[in-house]
């Protein structure tokens, strides 16, 4: 997907571990402040944008959080840069 977002493979490099401490990849993560998914969406539901499927659907997650990190940070790697300068993206 990231290719369609027009970013190239290397970004996965930031994607990866920003995801791996937000959620560990996990379609049904969630936080006590009510964050949820793979992308850790707050609330969760802001994901049904994506696809009415976004409680479960791997891909419905991940293609809602690259348009967030696309609209917020510019790039994986500009959301991971803020995450690891602030704890949170």
């Amino acid at each position: 997907m990231l290719g369609s977002y027009g970013w190239s493979s290397s970004q996965f490099s930031c994607l990866d571990p920003l995801w791996t401490r937000e959620s560990g990849w996990n379609v049904s993560a969630s936080n006590p402040d009510g964050a949820y998914g793979i992308p850790q969406a707050y609330p969760g539901s802001k994901m049904a944008s994506a696809g009415p499927d976004w409680e479960t659907d791997a891909a419905t997650q991940i293609r809602w959080g690259l348009g967030y990190i696309r609209d917020l940070y510019g790039s994986p790697c500009g959301a991971w840069s803020h995450e690891e300068a602030t704890g949170w993206y």
